[in-house]
This record gives structure tokens, sequence and C-alpha cells, in this order.
């Protein structure tokens, strides 16, 4: 049997790593966002696929529904979302943004990509977009340059409309 290899070389230790770096970055530009994290992927989830049912979005993200309400509730109280009823079933409320929040939502992305850059300054740009694209497939199954879905970004979609 062979020695283990050093702590450096271990995948885990590397991504575990990498993700608490960004993690810390990106708390520090969600500080004032209601529900943090979780707010601002209402947000960019909405922003990306436009308005969407509140159990919708809660299955997408993975959220109790009272989760979800409460999260709407803050959101909407900070004039970042609205809540509609939903033309298809008047039982169920579509969430949109609002001015104000999208104006938010570009801000946000905006000092998160700022944030990526930081994590990512020893990298060429070359290689940030392969590991961009090495990430996404891996996260996805998928190879970014031929537009392929995963089979979970093709369940969430049917699942959300």
């Amino acid at each position: 049997m062979t020695a283990p290899e050093s702590v450096e070389t271990d995948l885990g230790w590397a991504l575990g790593a990498v993700m608490r770096a960004y993690m810390r970055e990106a708390d520090q530009v969600m500080v004032g966002v209601p529900g943090g994290p979780r707010g601002y992927q209402v947000l960019a989830s909405c922003g990306r696929e436009g308005p969407r049912t509140q159990l919708a979005l809660a299955h997408q993200l993975g959220l109790d529904r009272t989760v979800m309400t409460y999260l709407l509730d803050d959101l909407q109280k900070d004039g970042l979302v609205e809540r509609r009823p939903d033309p298809a079933d008047r039982r169920a409320r579509r969430v949109e943004l609002t001015e104000g929040g999208r104006a938010r939502l570009c801000d946000l992305a905006e000092r998160l990509r700022q944030a990526e850059e930081r994590l990512l300054d020893r990298l060429d740009p070359a290689e940030r977009e392969t590991l961009r694209q090495l990430l996404f497939r891996l996260a996805t199954g998928s190879d970014a340059t031929t537009g392929e879905l995963c089979t979970m970004a093709d369940e969430i979609q049917s699942g959300g409309r």
C-alpha cells in the first residue's frame, strides 16, 4: 500500500477551499439582501426565466413552501418582487421582479462577477474560461459548448411552468 497523496492534490480539499473562498466573497455581496443568497437565487431565477409561481420557485430552489412564503414576504417588503394571481390557476401566485428588483439584481450580478474575478485572479482568462466550462460540464452532465441540458434542468423547467 502506498502513502496517501498530499492534501493539496486531493480534489475534495481543493473544491472545498475554493467553495469556502467563494462563499465568503458572495456573503459580502449579499449583505442587505432579504434572505441573503436564497433571496438572490429567487431574484436571479425570476430575472432569467420571468414570472414563476411560488411553488415552482420553491421546487426549483429546493425550499420548503413555508420558507419560500416568508422569503417572498421579505423580498416584497423591500420592493424587489411582486406576487400576482396566476392567470392559469387563480389559487397560485406568480412572482415577478419589480423595476427595483431588476436594478438590484443587475447590481448584485455585477458585484458577484467582480468577486469571481478576484477569486480567479491567479488564472489567466483562457484558464478561467476552461475552468468554467469544465465545472459546468461536471455540474450538469453536459457540454457547455453544445447547449445540451442535463436531466435535472429539464425536470426543473417542465415542472416550473
